[in-house]
């Protein structure tokens, strides 16, 4: 009854390990860290995805917006804006500091309003998830974030494109992403998981990401 009233609602696997427990049940989804070896045909996949992605930024991130995996472009064009090697390995992080790179975001309101909005919603869809709510109340705290991001914005329409605008002296930066998850995974690593591809979203942008992989 449990596992049926979970699939009704389309509750995380996460999540539904948790009411299995409160209901007197072992929990039935297994938690494989990306190194075990029976991860291995999946960070094949994860690779393959990474490496086709050249010579476009591609990143990994887990529930929390840690960075599992990049590809080298992603480096390549993290190190160009911040002139060195980055010292965050949290997405929201590295995008909300000042010290990251929020000062080379031409639309930062715009699509760090757009990333807490996502954080609300991973919030209230995982209401349990303390981690998760720490970053937010982190990130909000930051010098220069609007107070009105203090509130989930319910029924808020999204954008149907969002582009992210970067600038370090005359060179200009534009990408959009695309999203990839795994279909009807059964182990809560896995399904927490996704792909972010970042595309090119001007000739110009692609020329950049070309002549950085040649130097």
């Amino acid at each position: 009854m449990v596992l049926h009233l979970a699939d009704a609602l389309e509750i995380p696997l996460r999540e539904r390990n948790a009411l299995l427990v409160a209901a007197g049940y072992a929990p039935r989804y297994f938690e494989t860290g990306l190194a075990a070896p029976e991860m291995a045909r999946m960070r094949s996949a994860i690779e393959l995805i990474l490496r086709h992605q050249e010579p476009y930024p591609a990143f990994v991130l887990d529930r929390h917006w840690d960075i599992r995996m990049s590809n080298q472009a992603a480096a390549r064009c993290t190190r160009f804006l911040l002139g060195a090697e980055p010292a965050e390995s949290n997405m929201m992080r590295l995008l909300l500091h000042p010290a990251g790179l929020r000062p080379m975001m031409v639309n930062w309101e715009e699509t760090a309003g757009d990333l807490v909005r996502h954080l609300h919603n991973q919030i209230a869809a995982w209401p349990s998830d303390e981690r998760a709510k720490g970053l937010l109340a982190e990130v909000l705290a930051y010098p220069g974030v609007p107070a009105r991001w203090r509130t989930r914005e319910i029924g808020a329409p999204p954008a149907p494109l969002l582009t992210t605008i970067f600038r370090k002296g005359d060179a200009e930066l534009r990408f959009f992403s695309t999203i990839t998850t795994f279909g009807t995974p059964h182990d809560v690593t896995l399904e927490e998981l996704r792909i972010e591809c970042s595309f090119p979203a001007d000739e110009a942008t692609a020329t950049s990401c070309r002549q950085l992989l040649g130097s």
